[in-house]
C-alpha cells in the first residue's frame, strides 16, 4: 500500500538530510539520521559503511560550499513498507567551487531521493540530482540549439 497522506517519520529523516545536511553544511546529521552500516547507490557517492558515511559527509560539505545559500522544497513523497520517494526542489547560488570556479549564477534543480529506512535510521539510499540542469544553468556545458 502506497501512503500519501500524512509525513511520515521516513519522509522527515529526508527532509532533514536535505535541509541540514546539503543546505546547511552540518555532517554530524549523517551519523545522527544513517545507519552506520548504510548502502550509499547516488552517483559519486557509493559505498558501504564507514565509507558512504565518509562520501555521503563529503558530499554535503562540497555542496554547502558551492551552495551556501541553497533551499529545499520538499514537492511529493510517497511511502511503502520500508521504502520512502521524495521529490525535492533545490535552489541556490554557485559562489563556491562546483566543478570549476564559481559562476555567481543561481541553480533550479530537482532531488528524486529513494530511501529504505528500518529502526528510524536510513539504511539504503539512491539519491537522483538534476546534475544535467545545474551544469547547464551554470554554464558547464552548452544548451544545445536545434537544429
Amino acid at each position: 500500500m502506497i501512503t500519501t497522506h500524512a509525513e511520515p517519520a521516513a519522509v522527515v529523516l529526508l527532509e532533514r538530510m536535505l535541509h541540514e545536511g546539503f543546505a546547511q553544511g552540518r555532517t554530524d546529521i549523517v551519523d545522527e539520521l544513517c545507519s552506520p552500516d548504510l548502502i550509499e547507490h547516488q552517483l559519486g557517492l557509493s559505498g558501504t559503511g564507514a565509507e558512504a558515511i565518509a562520501k555521503v559527509k563529503k558530499g554535503m560539505t562540497d555542496v554547502h560550499t558551492a551552495f551556501p545559500d541553497l533551499r529545499f522544497t520538499i514537492g511529493d513523497w510517497a511511502q511503502r513498507d520500508d521504502i520512502v520517494w521524495v521529490r525535492a526542489e533545490g535552489s541556490g547560488t554557485n559562489t563556491g567551487h562546483f566543478l570549476g570556479a564559481p559562476t555567481g549564477r543561481p541553480v533550479h534543480f530537482t532531488v528524486i531521493d529513494v530511501a529504505r529506512v528500518a529502526e528510524g535510521r536510513i539504511v539504503e539510499h539512491w539519491g537522483v540530482p538534476d546534475r544535467f540542469a545545474i551544469l547547464l544553468q551554470l554554464g558547464r556545458i552548452e544548451v544545445p540549439q536545434p537544429r
